[in-house]
């Protein structure tokens, strides 16, 4: 047996166990707050004294990723951004998640700008504010003054969680790979679910890909620097585990939302102070984003918005990016056109072709379900369209049909379903929809310039060009296989499973019933009523009739499953 194939769960024992112990209590408080009568009930409770049980199933879920520290509350983030996976209450309580812990001591942020920037990296600095502006999961964030006078800040790594997090997410793995073997939460995907968020929780531990997706942004807004701006990196003292970037002078949105009528500090700022017309800026932004740049910031919330002292919008936070190619962006332009037409069945095939579909998908239902969201929302005028509730019934739709999207495609699904609730805080009124309605004129023109029409020829002329070169020759290995006899057909033995372990229990069966029926047969001893007749049965074999009744209740039960099944497995 290789080393490589012990399950990663038992290589951090330690961990494992902790973990466990915080999935067992939550797992509990679930299966007791199922039966109102329960007498235990009550005693699995909060760090407040609440029951455990009085909380939704949703909100369990959230305060135990919450216990088991940062590595799960980032996941729990990235998840918040795939109801495609978990589902919309789910997803939307993870929302609440936040990575607020305990921050690094001075000791630790100047041990990891030493290892990064050098010991004597304070010479880069006129000051360094060592108490934290704010603190996240994965690192913090802290003032700073440079020689030459500019404010910055710097977000340095927590220390040794980059450790942590590759511990805990090889125990996630193979919790994972335990959970893929119990029926009930095989359904879920796990593995696959694991898979896909791995590298989106370990791409954040790189801060030079942050670097990177900031230069990147700040290239492609340059033409709307009166209205926008990114953070200007300082490359010279930024490394993986630190970044250093221009101060942004303002207000988060964020708090302007959350600020009281009768608040009289210095950065109060109302709704009404904000520009007028903020809300079509953010808007074109974005859109702008995904279908002209196809490269987008893909967590547009209050948080991460600021509103400068200049009145410019200001955009923070860029660990999490997403990108469209040009074959998405034209599946997204399609679904959008389905919708506005009405045309159900062509939703249909672009959501089977963006999504990845099980093997099992039921397609009529997935049809109806489609047909009823495009009656609901393909006929609404742009001044009623619930941009949210199509997001979040699509969303369910997806989900209840285990439809996975990509990661891309989901991330682009949650930036606009939290760029739609950031824009109905800007102000009531204001019509998102316009605003796509104007891109999707522009998207119509683009599709018909004869420079795109060139363009998808070149690519169709490649494609059938690979193909007609690679044909042949797969052709013939085929049948060169076969001529020879080595051809194999492999088959998933867990989707016959089902249905194999029917076959055996039938043959089992039948094979019980027919030697219970010989000894019935023979009177084989011991017998019951051997002296005299009841009712006319008399040496009626025991061991016989006791096979006969086993032998028909389990044909009864084998009968009762394949009925409850319907006969698919």
């Amino acid at each position: 047996m290789k080393l490589t194939s012990i399950p990663s769960l038992y290589r951090n024992l330690r961990r494992g166990r902790e973990i466990l112990a915080v999935l067992r209590r939550y797992g509990l408080a679930d299966w007791l707050s199922r039966s109102q009568r329960m007498p235990m009930r009550n005693w699995l409770k909060d760090r407040s004294g609440v029951p455990l049980t009085q909380y939704t199933r949703a909100q369990r879920i959230r305060m135990a990723i919450t216990e088991l520290g940062p590595t799960f509350i980032k996941v729990g983030q990235v998840l918040a951004s795939r109801p495609d996976m978990v589902g919309t209450e789910i997803a939307e309580e993870l929302k609440g998640l936040r990575g607020d812990v305990r921050p690094d001591s001075e000791t630790q942020v100047r041990r990891t700008l030493g290892s990064e920037l050098g010991e004597d990296f304070e010479k880069h600095f006129k000051s360094i504010d060592f108490d934290p502006l704010a603190t996240a999961s994965i690192g913090q964030v802290h003032r700073a003054v440079l020689l030459d006078g500019r404010r910055v800040v710097i977000k340095v790594q927590r220390s040794g969680i980059d450790r942590m997090m590759k511990q805990d997410l090889e125990v996630l793995e193979g919790l994972a790979q335990l959970a893929s073997k119990v029926e009930s939460l095989a359904v879920w995907g796990p593995t696959e679910m694991v898979r896909q968020l791995m590298p989106m929780v370990m791409h954040e531990l790189d801060f030079n890909r942050e670097r990177g997706s900031l230069k990147q942004f700040a290239e492609t807004l340059r033409d709307q620097r009166h209205e926008v701006i990114v953070p200007e990196v300082v490359d010279a003292l930024c490394t993986r585990r630190v970044l250093v970037m221009n101060e942004m002078v303002g207000v988060p949105l964020a708090k302007v939302f959350q600020t009281r009528p009768d608040d009289t500090s210095a950065t109060n700022i109302t709704k009404e102070a904000l520009p007028a017309d903020l809300g079509q800026r953010l808007a074109r932004v974005y859109l702008k984003m995904v279908f002209e740049d196809g490269f987008f910031h893909a967590d547009p919330h209050p948080g991460n918005l600021f509103c400068l002292e200049d009145h410019r919008l200001g955009i923070l936070d860029f660990g999490m990016t997403g990108r469209i190619d040009e074959s998405l962006r034209e599946s997204i332009e399609e679904m959008l056109f389905a919708i506005n037409s009405g045309d159900q069945r062509r939703l249909t095939r672009l959501i089977r072709q963006v999504g990845n579909p099980r093997v099992d998908l039921d397609h009529a239902a997935l049809e109806i379900d489609v047909a009823d969201f495009v009656d609901t929302f393909g006929r609404q005028s742009l001044n009623q369209f619930d941009l949210r509730g199509a997001l979040n019934q699509l969303t369910e739709i997806l989900h209840r049909h285990g439809i996975s999207l990509p990661n891309q495609s989901a991330m682009l699904l949650k930036m606009l379903i939290s760029l739609e609730g950031t824009l109905r805080e800007l102000g009531v009124g204001f019509d998102s929809l316009e605003i796509v309605r104007t891109y999707m004129r522009k998207v119509m023109i683009r599709r018909l310039t004869p420079g795109r029409r060139l363009r998808q020829a070149r690519r169709i002329y490649l494609e059938n060009e690979a193909f007609l070169e690679e044909a042949p020759e797969q052709v013939l290995a085929v049948l060169n296989q076969a001529r020879l006899g080595q051809l194999q057909l492999r088959l998933d033995p867990k989707r016959f499973a089902p249905a194999i372990n029917r076959l055996v229990i039938g043959l089992m069966a039948s094979a019980v019933f027919l030697g219970s029926s010989l000894l019935l047969a023979y009177e084989v001893s011991p017998v019951l009523f051997p002296d005299a007749p009841v009712l006319g049965i008399q040496n009626v074999s025991l061991i016989g009739l006791l096979g006969l009744l086993a032998s028909l209740g389990a044909m009864t039960a084998l009968c009762l499953a394949i009925f409850r099944s319907g006969g698919d497995e």
